[in-house]
């Protein structure tokens, strides 16, 4: 053993223990012993002293006795030539530090300086816990680095933070290096930090480190069945299931090794990239304690040596980083170098089966102006035409493939898509441009992928990509042919008459509490899945994000409401809701994504409703564009009176059925209601509602709620006689 780090541990752990008193001696002579602490919108009190001790501190008075353990725990500072051939001293040593630093992060938030400010995001509350932890434990996040300090320049950072990421890791930021911290290096160059692409600042100080140990501990609690206080199992849970290490950047002083000391008791390798003593022997650790000396650009694949991770990468042959970090980016208007669809241009994606003999195998071909032909700024239309075949495939499963669209293309660092069918919004950005990216990647993406996540069910895949107007228009309305089709499958099917519906949390990267039940009468809202692609989807994918549900015992047949579904909507949208009606949009409504294909808003003066679809680009009767409608009623808002569906619930027999049904449309687009102009007359003629598409104003009428409440009594509109919708 190092007794060079054994001492320096002990030396830092003195110091941390000694502000921590300090901070607490500060922070009760201001509040007083009886000032509740805690760290906001978690239930884990102060969450490493609760695992490994089963206190849980709620006052800053209770903090004292903590203290006094951590004191006690402190072993003396050694002098030059005094070192045992263990690590039992510098572990415990450890472990005060972790303790001394959760009480001086607690005594922050009552006193300050705020842990949460600018970019640092302090502790993750129990919302982000659920969400994120639960990864760990599936796999879909294999580890986390906790980077401790910063590189030598700001292109090592990014191109370190990069790395992480397309190994799907976490990463968690702390403290510093003369004055420079990792997350500041990332800021100056503009990379997007937070949760949702697993780059996570959580503080500038030492201290801030303690947040990566609670959230370690916090997963244990939650997702390993680990009691308060046993800190032993707390302890091999995460040696054994959370594949963490330490990256030291930078010069390591005392305080730094008295953290690389607390994270071994967990388990947690330490690699720096300065020549500081190693602890090689194996013991605590799976591997290696410390290793020192390994170049910035090699810590990562030494790490995870070291650390014993296995990391399972997909070949993506695209020139950016590739993975599920970066799948909740988003490309502003002024990083984008082009978008297609969206409002702007007519754009479509599609997943057909063909015969084997017709496909060639990871065939790609662009039809229409490459990236290379266009300039920044310039807006294309966009077709993507996947065509797959094998012997296992059925066309029941194409809406599933279809649906992957989204989330593949996203997983490709300067990529942004959101929608589906023939609502696709694609940017590119100046980045990915200028890092190689073409429309030609769109369709690797896709080959690689499906084969990846899919390939049980097929044997080829091949894409074509086309960016010409007169082809992309030609090829949406066959495409469209196939989506009416699709959604004309579920006729006659209702709700009570099926035991199960299908959840879908597709969207959730997105829209981390939004969560999707899918009925035979009220299809996804995105309407690219129904009832059937709900089944379909779970038959492929028996762990994917589309569930069956029991229903449960009724709790409320008009507004739709079953016990069951309420208690997965609850626990799936992190406690965020207690459940919602699937058939009103005025009491608890579903919430919504983003990808909804259109929004529903009260009319208070027509006592009815508008109903605007993502493509009219102009203002509603409402006073807001779609644009901000979106901003109400997605990321998983449940907003009474506004409600995301797609176009084929509208035909629904439990269309806001529990608040009036289609009789309450009083306006839409006139584009979107001559699209649906079947749809509407043949359901308004089974509720006996005379002349009623013609009774639903557009823009050419009005556009204001004073003027449709006006032309609704002018034509006598069926929503006038209605009970008041509140």
């Amino acid at each position: 053993m190092s007794k060079i780090i054994c001492s320096a541990a002990i030396r830092g752990a003195h110091k941390i223990v000694e502000r921590a008193e300090q901070k607490l001696a500060e922070a009760i002579e201001a509040k007083g012993e009886d000032c509740k602490v805690e760290f906001p919108n978690t239930g884990y009190y102060l969450p490493v002293i609760y695992g490994m001790t089963g206190e849980g501190v709620e006052t800053l008075g209770q903090m004292k006795p903590i203290l006094e353990r951590a004191r006690g725990l402190l072993p003396p500072v050694p002098a030059d030539k005094t070192w045992v051939p263990y690590l039992g001293h510098a572990l415990d040593a450890g472990m005060a530090t972790l303790w001394a630093e959760e009480i001086i992060e607690g005594c922050k938030y009552v006193v300050g300086p705020n842990p949460v400010d600018g970019i640092w995001l302090g502790a993750a509350d129990d919302v982000i816990l659920r969400e994120r932890g639960i990864e760990f434990v599936d796999g879909t996040a294999p580890g986390f680095a906790a980077c401790v300090g910063a590189c030598e320049t700001n292109e090592l950072a990014v191109s370190l933070a990069r790395e992480l990421q397309q190994k799907s890791l976490y990463v968690f930021m702390s403290a510093d290096t003369n004055g420079k911290s990792m997350s500041e290096q990332l800021a100056e160059e503009g990379v997007q930090m937070g949760w949702e692409t697993r780059l996570v600042p959580f503080g500038k100080s030492i201290e801030a480190t303690i947040y990566a140990a609670g959230f370690a501990t916090r997963a244990a609690l939650s997702f390993g069945g680990v009691q308060p206080g046993d800190f032993a199992r707390n302890l091999r849970y995460n040696k054994l299931r959370i594949f963490a290490f330490v990256l030291a950047l930078g010069e390591v002083d005392d305080e730094k090794y008295a953290n690389a000391a607390g994270a071994i008791n967990y388990g947690f390798p330490t690699v720096a990239n300065t020549d500081i003593p190693e602890i090689l022997p194996t013991g605590v650790c799976t591997y290696e304690h410390v290793v020192s000396n390994i170049p910035t650009e090699d810590m990562v694949e030494k790490a995870i040596e070291v650390r014993g991770l296995k990391i399972k990468i997909s070949e993506v042959d695209v020139p950016v980083p590739f993975g599920p970090a970066f799948e909740g980016e988003r490309i502003r208007k002024d990083d984008m170098f082009t978008e297609m669809g969206g409002t702007k241009t007519p754009a479509f994606e599609f997943v057909t089966t063909k015969s084997t003999h017709e496909i060639q195998d990871g065939n790609v071909e662009v039809i229409g102006p490459e990236i290379t032909d266009i300039n920044e700024g310039d807006r294309l239309p966009l077709g993507i035409i996947v065509e797959v075949a094998g012997r296992k495939m059925q066309t029941d499963f194409e809406p599933i493939l279809e649906r992957q669209v989204h989330r593949f293309l996203n997983e490709a660092q300067g990529i942004f898509h959101m929608g589906q069918r023939d609502i696709t919004w694609v940017r590119i950005s100046k980045d990915g441009k200028a890092a190689g990216l073409t429309f030609r990647h769109l369709g690797v993406i896709l080959h690689a992928k499906l084969h990846d996540e899919y390939g049980a069910i097929f044997d080829k895949v091949q894409v074509k990509v086309y960016t010409n107007e007169e082809d992309v228009l030609r090829l949406r309305e066959e495409a469209r042919t196939i989506f009416h089709e699709r959604d004309a499958r579920l006729a006659g099917m209702t709700d009570e008459s099926v035991e199960l519906f299908y959840s879908c949390t597709l969207c959730q990267s997105f829209a981390p509490n939004h969560v999707c039940v899918i009925t035979p009468e009220r299809p996804g809202l995105c309407g690219a899945y129904n009832w059937l692609d709900g089944r379909a989807a779970y038959e492929i994918t028996p762990t994917g994000p589309n569930q069956p549900l029991e229903k449960g015992r009724v709790l409320d047949p008009k507004l739709g409401q079953w016990e069951k579904i309420n208690d997965f909507v609850k626990a799936n949208s992190h406690g965020t809701l207690e459940g919602f009606s699937a058939y009103s949009m005025m009491i608890d409504p579903m919430t919504s994504c983003g990808c909804f294909e259109c929004i529903s808003i009260m009319l208070a003066a027509a006592n009815g409703i508008m109903t605007v679809d993502r493509d009219h680009p102009d203002m509603t009767p409402c006073g807001m564009k779609f644009s901000t409608l979106a901003g109400t009623v997605g990321g998983g808002l449940q907003t009474p009176g506004f409600i995301g569906h797609s176009k084929q619930y509208i035909g629904s027999k439990k269309f806001i059925s529990a608040d009036g049904g289609m009789a309450r449309i009083c306006w839409m687009p006139k584009r979107l209601k001559e699209e649906l102009k079947d749809m509407i007359e043949a359901r308004a003629e089974e509720l006996g509602l005379e002349d009623f598409y013609n009774k639903i104003a557009d823009e050419t009428i009005g556009s204001t709620e004073e003027e449709i409440a006006e032309f609704c009594a002018k034509v006598n509109h069926p929503a006038l006689g209605m009970d008041p919708m509140f």
